[in-house]
Order: C-alpha cells, then structure tokens, then sequence
C-alpha cells in the first residue's frame, strides 16, 4: 500500500468510529443535491445601490479608471476623449450590438479580435463583481477575448444593472443563460480586476506587465442602459 493510500485508510477508519460510512454517503449525496450556497462573506452581500458603491471602491483600490456615465449615448464622447490623450488615431472594438449601435461620427473604428498593434480596445462586460471590484469577461462571437489583452489600454462598459454583489451570483447567472440546443457555456471567462500589474522584479509595481496599462470602467446608469 501506498503512503498516500495508507494516509487516507487511516483517515477513513477514524471516520467510520464516529459515523457510519454509509449515512456518511448519504449526506454528501443530500448536499450535492440540494446545492446550498457556500458561505458569502459579509463584503459579498451588499444591496441596492451600496452594492454600485462597493464595486467603484473596489475597482478604484485595483487602480482602474471608473467613470459614470448617465446614458450610454454619452460612451462615444468620453471614448474619443481617451483616444485624443492617448494619442491614438484608431479604436478596436469588439462586435458587440450595443457598441455597433453607437454613433462613431469622427473616430477611426474597427470592430473584431485585437490585435498586436492596437492601443485602445472597446468592449462589454458581461458582468461586474462588487465584492472586489472584478470586470466578467464572457467570450463568443461578439466579445473576443483578445481585445481584453492585447490594447495598451482597455475601455470596457458595464451597467449598473449587470452589478453582482459576489461570484456566486455571477456563476448562477451564467448557468441560467445556457438554454437546451441553444446558447452554451462559454468557452472562456476572464475575471478582470484593475490593469495588469506584477511586481515579481526586485518588488517593484510595474503595470502593463501581461496586459492592458490603464484600464477604464464606462459604468452606465442602470435606468438609461
């Protein structure tokens, strides 16, 4: 016998003087079927408007850029404004309806997967987490994942309504979107919190290490989304 399969025979013997492995069984089998939540701790509970006000405190910690805007008529004006700092002439997009919807009167856009060279990409967040101030990047079709990596900045819009106060919800959330011979899983989601940083040389916080530099938040008001 193996130490490992050693360690958990003694482990099982202990257990069986306490409990009977059968009702043992049992309850495991009763608690995967009932699917209890785990606990949420006390910062992943927050309602109502709290709950917007714990996701810009969370994600402003992280060092993104939040801004919030009443419409979402208003994202053109505030995305050429970023484009004119930057310095850039072009914007990447992905092809999501609502950013295809827009009027880009006066701004070089080009909608599809980001590339090496793009400085500033567009996209929509699926979700956004309270809890720690994350972005939920879900990818298809309509919001490829590279568009959240390769720009040297990442402008992503939410809505306030799209605020979840934890993880737990957001996984709940995309379970319920998966429709039988229809929509699915998926393939990818990135949980985004703040710009790509890492501080692995000598300690130093350098940003833009494995991803965007500077990261802004387009938080609309859920009422006019």
């Amino acid at each position: 016998m193996s130490a490992r399969s050693e360690i958990f025979a003694r482990l099982k013997a202990t257990l069986d003087t306490v409990q009977d492995a059968g009702e043992r069984a049992a309850q495991v089998d009763q608690r995967i079927a009932d699917g209890a939540p785990d606990l949420i701790p006390l910062r992943g509970r927050a309602h109502g408007p709290a709950r917007t006000v714990l996701f810009v405190t969370e994600a402003e910690s992280a060092q993104a850029d939040v801004r919030s805007l009443a419409r979402l008529d208003e994202v053109p004006s505030v995305v050429k404004d970023i484009l004119v700092r930057a310095n850039c002439g072009a914007l990447k997009a992905t092809p999501h309806k609502t950013l295809q919807a827009m009027n880009w009167d006066g701004v070089d856009v080009a909608y599809g997967r980001g590339e090496g060279a793009d400085q500033v990409g567009l996209s929509v967040a699926y979700a956004g987490i309270a809890e720690t101030g994350t972005l939920v990047m879900a990818s298809g079709p309509n919001s490829p994942t590279t568009v959240n990596f390769l720009p040297d900045i990442h402008i992503v819009v939410v809505s306030e309504d799209d605020i979840a106060a934890n993880y737990e919800e957001v996984w709940a959330r995309l379970s319920r979107d998966v429709k039988p011979g229809g929509t699915k899983l998926p393939r990818t989601v990135n949980w985004i919190t703040g710009p790509s940083r890492t501080a692995d040389i000598e300690q130093t916080l350098l940003l833009g290490a494995h991803g965007p530099r500077k990261l802004v938040i387009l938080l609309i008001d859920g009422e006019h989304t």
